[in-house]
């Protein structure tokens, strides 16, 4: 495939912040960069459009500008220009489906940190069959690496050691592409793993971090007979099976396993504070039409700061 990672633009500096790290990823992993900016002619003019622009040239210009900071950024990284008369979440879904990974920017939360993700971005997310990832605004180069001392100048900073990856994940659907996606990654950037299972007790709820969700989904109450709950040392030891094979696989990625009672949401952004990238499973409902990204990812995707990676499974 001449280009793995897909990124998506629109002129914001939230779009931009997202493709200079796509850059950077295309750069890790080797392969080109695809620049991708959907326009339409709407039925009357958009706000956001200069009067003495069309849309069609202001997509041009909003995609060339786009094109050039990368550039300037990365240079030798091979990108390909692509401007595309279609509606946006149709341009990005199809664009994430030529590639390995789509990356899109969202706007932050202000003081609470995160992500507030428009309609565009969540129909993205719940109809792609390949992974997504969301960068926050104001993302820059020195926010993948842990802090550096003091005397390090500003171009030493990749030399750094990499923040390390975030998992969640689901021992009940432990599915192969995502913790592929989350040991590559971690793999290529030279950093540990981080895996997090999180459980409720049923008899004894422990309530998470002290983390706001109001934007997060309700989750859907228990119907019929529940079976019973494991005990922690048990729901451990299923997690280290489920992990053994992907550590003979990759044994130069540290990995750190933990079960945490409560719940997922607030366990994940809690644990991703510090994360260089969290990566969370998306189960397909086999459909484009009503798909959705369940209230797990809905919940980290509006409240983690670093970029959250969306890995589509069955």
């Amino acid at each position: 495939m001449p280009h793995a990672i897909a990124v998506g633009v629109d002129g914001s500096p939230t779009s931009l912040a997202a493709a200079h790290w796509a850059a950077q990823e295309a750069q890790r992993r080797g392969t080109g960069l695809s620049v991708v900016r959907a326009w339409h002619r709407p039925a009357r003019p958009a706000s956001y459009v200069p009067s003495h622009r069309t849309e069609h040239e202001w997509a041009e210009l909003t995609l060339a500008e786009a094109v050039r900071s990368v550039r300037s950024a990365h240079p030798g990284l091979r990108i390909t220009e692509r401007l595309v008369r279609e509606a946006t979440v149709a341009a990005l879904v199809a664009a994430a489906a030529d590639a390995d990974m789509l990356v899109l920017g969202s706007l932050g939360l202000g003081p609470v940190g995160g992500f507030v993700t428009g309609s565009v971005s969540q129909r993205v997310v719940a109809r792609s069959a390949h992974p997504v990832v969301l960068v926050r605004a104001g993302r820059s180069a020195a926010d993948e690496h842990l802090p550096a001392v003091d005397g390090i100048a500003p171009e030493e900073i990749p030399g750094t050691p990499y923040r390390e990856v975030v998992l969640g994940l689901h021992i009940g659907h432990p599915c192969d592409e995502l913790i592929e996606f989350a040991f590559d990654t971690a793999r290529r950037r030279g950093t540990g793993l981080r895996v997090i299972h999180a459980v409720r007790t049923p008899l004894r709820p422990t309530p998470g971090p002290s983390v706001p969700l109001r934007l997060a989904a309700p989750e859907a109450p228990a119907s019929g007979p529940q079976p019973p709950a494991r005990a922690p040392a048990e729901v451990k030891g299923i997690l280290t099976a489920v992990l053994r094979p992907w550590r003979e696989r990759y044994p130069a990625v540290p990995v750190t396993a933990t079960v945490t009672e409560g719940r997922a949401a607030a366990t994940l952004v809690h644990a991703a504070r510090d994360a260089g990238l969290l990566v969370v499973g998306r189960r397909m409902n086999g459909h484009g039409i009503g798909a959705h990204a369940g209230p797990v990812v809905h919940a980290v995707l509006h409240h983690v700061g670093c970029p959250v990676a969306v890995v589509p499974h069955d």
